[in-house]
């Protein structure tokens, strides 16, 4: 368990330090830009350096030669390695391979093959991938427009921990969009998002408290507790 903590405090720190190399670039429509290029590579090489820790020692080389690719930049090399096992089913390499086609590194970008990948792993479970696809759906990149859908993959997500998911699902019970508007719901979630780390729920709990009252209010915070003692199983 010590040597997997390890392991992504390794990658939290090289991702921190060459982030730049990619960039989320799904953010059209009413909904705001809500993965920065620094969040969406720390989550998804996090969760591959765990998930490769389980594969054996021949799944980590070739992570190994993959990420000294990103770092310098060669994103066709980290291509070689990521494809291959994204055919084979590697959840974390169907994630990457989406997040290379979304940003159009290492091939042509294309929200459609992006959208195709994302699904993949997300059926798989990768929250990141999830909290990705929903993010096109709520959008219409790369795949049609649909709110309920969007709702559908970042409740999954959210569900996993996933603070980006969680401050979509509060976004929208706020407006109303593939849900029945709730402004209770909505602050439940921007609440949790905020309590694990994210600014933006923290930022849009301030703002939806302005419209509620004292009993709405008060209702949203018990839910919040409800929800996360449950570990997320009762957020109703």
């Amino acid at each position: 368990r010590s040597f997997t903590a390890g392991i992504v405090r390794t990658v939290h720190a090289r991702a921190h330090a060459r982030a730049d190399q990619f960039t989320h670039i799904l953010q059209a429509g009413s909904i705001p830009r809500m993965i920065g290029q620094r969040e969406i590579v720390m989550k998804l090489l996090s969760a591959l350096a765990v998930g490769l820790l389980l594969a054996g020692p021949l799944a980590a080389q070739d992570w190994d030669k993959g990420f000294a690719a990103i770092e310098a930049g060669d994103f066709a090399t980290a291509l070689q390695v990521v494809r291959p096992l994204a055919e084979q089913g590697q959840s974390w390499a169907q994630g990457m391979l989406g997040l290379m086609y979304a940003n159009g590194k290492g091939v042509p970008q294309d929200l459609a093959e992006a959208a195709k990948w994302y699904r993949l792993a997300a059926e798989q479970g990768e929250a990141i991938a999830q909290t990705s696809l929903g993010l096109m759906y709520a959008n219409g990149n790369g795949v049609l427009q649909d709110y309920s859908e969007a709702v559908k993959w970042w409740r999954l997500a959210a569900e996993q921990g996933d603070t980006d998911a969680q401050w979509g699902l509060g976004l929208m019970y706020a407006d109303g969009n593939g849900v029945l508007q709730d402004a209770v719901l909505a602050h439940m979630w921007f609440n949790i998002s905020g309590a694990n780390g994210n600014a933006g729920g923290s930022e849009n709990r301030a703002k939806i408290e302005k419209r509620m009252t004292p009993d709405q209010l008060e209702e949203a915070q018990r839910r919040a507790r409800v929800c996360l003692a449950s570990n997320y199983q009762d957020c109703g």
